[in-house]
């Protein structure tokens, strides 16, 4: 009884809405499309905000639910209705009530602490701050990635050596990279979500007000900061697959890796729902670096004014993910071309964008498990940083794991944390293969590192039977270009 009500107070905590609170949300959206039946809403994706009371299963149900209601708005279809996302939600909770918690841990526990009758007792963290290799002593999930997972936080990255080029900190257990720059005048450092799947720049105002009251112990921007900041009457606001901002356009200079982009226009958020307003929120602001067609805020992204001021030769954005079980800490993203260190000349491919939306969106041509060939054609990717996981149609989603020897319920999709099957996707006439380790994201029980996990592929409910929306599962193993001008991908073998 004391658990299902824990059960019950953590699914509305984890939720973060009401009934009332969405509804303005999708009426917003409805009044939109009947307006101009093109317009598409773009969902800024934001990460994870790392708890101290969420078991890691919730979490991942979390991610599924975001990326269904972005992929929903990315093709412009129908959310799926919250009372689905909720009965989603339950179904996980039930599941770690009915059979996977730590018997132990559970009829000791007591206040919050949740998550950490899980972590805690496992002897596997325990061993954590001890062992820094990048699998656990037995085997399957690295011990790293557990203790990120529970811990949350950024893994800083190295100071990158080429020219134009923001090291990615990692977030987490690799939910999300984030890159460091300046706005203002004296310039402030602002942490900003960079995501390839979004076309808003966007960071906190002086005067940002949340359901909480203030926005967190964040850095803002306003005339109180900044001398060169100059705010307009224009307003914005961007609708979230959980969340949102609203606020007004403004101007002022942004130095972006030693670019200096002056009276650049951009948002600063009045309004942030608590889902960014957390003090445990590790950003500032998200800038989007899809094309700007997508914006909201009806302006250039930074990278297409840096293009047309001519600071960089053409509106290209590279990225070089990290992964943080390999302790390299070498994430980046490149602005202006490419970082020819970073990946193997001779396998780059070049493909057009698909997209007529202003995503990043390519054709796949195969999608093969240990090389076999899943007879799958005609299907596209878009490629996300902004999106942890891959969501595939539940046809191909299914597909794929029972090749890798997995299973899927009513749940989630799992495979064991040990497996060595590889999943790879091919883009022109290239194919690139997902490391194992990407497609095992957490073990089911955090207690078993090396039994069975998460898989890095789920199902979505949404969507064509022909579109995937493809994240950092797979980009963590490919070099990844996007150019605005010539509307052209660009993926390559990492070095």
């Amino acid at each position: 009884m004391q658990l299902s009500i824990v059960f019950a107070v953590l699914l509305a905590c984890i939720l973060h809405s009401t009934p009332s609170d969405a509804i303005p949300a999708r009426a917003h959206h409805q009044r939109l499309a009947r307006a101009n039946p093109r317009t598409i809403t773009m969902p800024l994706k934001r990460l994870h905000v790392p708890r101290t009371d969420v078991h890691p299963q919730l979490l991942l149900q979390q991610h599924i639910n975001r990326g269904n209601k972005r992929l929903a708005r990315m093709t412009g279809r129908s959310e799926p209705a919250e009372h689905e996302l909720r009965a989603e939600m339950h179904k996980r909770m039930y599941l770690l009530e009915s059979g996977s918690v730590n018997p132990s841990s559970a009829t000791t526990a007591t206040g919050s602490n949740f998550s950490r009758r899980y972590w805690r007792n496992s002897k596997h963290v325990a061993q954590a701050a001890s062992n820094t290799s990048s699998t656990s002593t037995d085997g399957g999930v690295s011990a790293l990635d557990i203790q990120a997972a529970e811990n949350g936080g950024l893994t800083p990255a190295k100071i990158p050596t080429a020219n134009n080029t923001l090291g990615l900190a990692i977030d987490a257990d690799d939910v999300g990279y984030i890159a460091t720059i300046q706005i203002g005048t004296p310039p402030q450092n602002f942490n900003i979500l960079m995501d390839s799947g979004s076309a808003d720049f966007w960071v906190g105002s002086e005067t940002c007000q949340s359901q909480q009251g203030t926005c967190g112990n964040h850095t803002f921007l306003g005339s109180k900061s900044s001398s060169s900041f100059v705010q307009s009457n224009q307003n914005f606001n961007v609708t979230y697959g959980s969340g949102s901002v609203a606020g007004v356009l403004c101007q002022d200079n942004v130095n972006m890796a030693g670019l200096q982009l002056n009276k650049h226009t951009f948002g600063v958020a009045n309004e942030e729902s608590v889902q960014f307003s957390a003090d445990t929120v590790p950003f500032d602001g998200l800038m989007g670096l899809a094309q700007s067609t997508l914006s909201n805020e009806k302006v250039p992204t930074p990278v297409e004014s840096l293009a047309s001021n001519g600071l960089i030769s053409s509106a290209i954005s590279s990225f070089k993910i990290s992964r943080l079980a390999d302790q390299l800490n070498d994430g980046q993203v490149t602005f202006g071309g490419l970082d020819s260190t970073k990946f193997v000349a001779n396998t780059l491919v070049t493909i057009p964008n698909v997209s007529k939306i202003g995503f990043w969106e390519g054709a796949m041509d195969a999608i093969t498990v240990n090389g076999q060939d899943t007879g799958m054609t005609g299907r596209t990717a878009i490629l996300d940083t902004g999106t942890t996981l891959i969501i595939a149609p539940p046809a191909d989603a299914l597909a794929v794991i029972a090749m890798l020897g997995g299973k899927c319920d009513t749940q989630q999709c799992t495979i064991s944390c040990t497996s060595n099957t590889s999943v790879a996707l091919s883009f022109g006439n290239a194919s690139f293969t997902i490391d194992p380790r990407d497609m095992a994201v957490l073990p089911v029980d955090v207690n078993d590192p090396t039994g069975d996990c998460t898989a890095g592929i789920q199902p979505g409910t949404i969507g064509t039977n022909t579109e995937w929306l493809v994240g950092d599962v797979f980009l963590k193993n490919a070099y990844f270009s996007v150019d605005t001008q010539n509307n052209k991908i660009s993926l390559a073998k990492l070095s």
